[in-house]
């Protein structure tokens, strides 16, 4: 098996025996809180014992593993530094063909595609499971800038998002509003900082709406205003 290069193993070629297993990812995508754990899980069909086998996690590089057991033993050697204190291999169920990694402390860096490949001398399988990092902010903060004789500006800003949030203003009925101005920024962590503005030319109360794409979670806050700032519009 030729073991280099980017992207996947290569698959079985027509020298090698085939129909000896596959391997399913048991579960397609995978969701993991920021910081908290993620857990991804293969198996071979049909189940066998994988003691004797090579089994290597992956990302973008077969050669550079996120864990490698191999000879009855987890290798670190050849392990991605960043990984090797963040993942358990759990193998309580590999004499049935299961397997486990346990990422621990998930960060965005985490997000994306994850390779299980099992050998066994000259056959393997692999098979792909996506993790989708996540986190919502429960911060949403409503700024109101002094009136004006266009009106009174108001800004939300909320930090810590990721994937990028859907951001919108809403009034009293739900309605959505088009802002004034939108923007976004990543920082250091590449989590997601938003900012929405808005221009009220006449007096209403109006909501700050933030979701998350792929958990459907939403965050909002709201703003009263009190009539009596009406005096302020000319």
């Amino acid at each position: 098996m030729v073991g280099a290069g980017a992207g996947s193993a290569p698959r079985a070629g027509a020298g090698e025996t085939p129909g000896q297993f596959t391997v399913t990812a048991l579960q397609e995508h995978v969701f993991a809180s920021l910081r908290g754990e993620a857990e991804l899980s293969c198996q071979l069909f049909p189940p066998q014992s994988a003691e004797h086998m090579e089994i290597r996690w992956f990302r973008n590089r077969y050669t550079q593993p996120v864990h490698l057991y191999k000879n009855g033993k987890d290798i670190y050697g050849e392990t991605v530094s960043k990984y090797v204190e963040r993942i358990e291999f759990l193998k309580e169920d590999i004499e049935e063909g299961k397997v486990t990694i346990r990422i621990l402390n998930v960060s965005v860096d985490d997000d994306g595609l994850y390779h299980c490949l099992f050998q066994d001398g000259e056959f393997y399988d692999e098979a792909i499971t996506e993790l989708k990092v996540t986190a919502t902010s429960s911060e949403v903060q409503i700024i109101v800038h002094s009136p004006s004789i266009k009106g009174i500006l108001v800004e939300c800003n909320s930090e810590g998002w990721f994937p990028q949030p859907h951001m919108e203003w809403r009034d009293d009925s739900g309605m959505t509003i088009t802002p004034t101005t939108e923007s976004h920024s990543q920082n250091k962590d590449k989590l997601f900082n938003m900012k929405m503005a808005l221009l009220l030319s006449s007096l209403r109360n109006v909501t700050c709406n933030l979701r998350n794409p792929l958990t459907g979670q939403e965050e909002m806050t709201s703003l009263i205003l009190p009539g009596e700032i009406s005096v302020f519009f000319l």
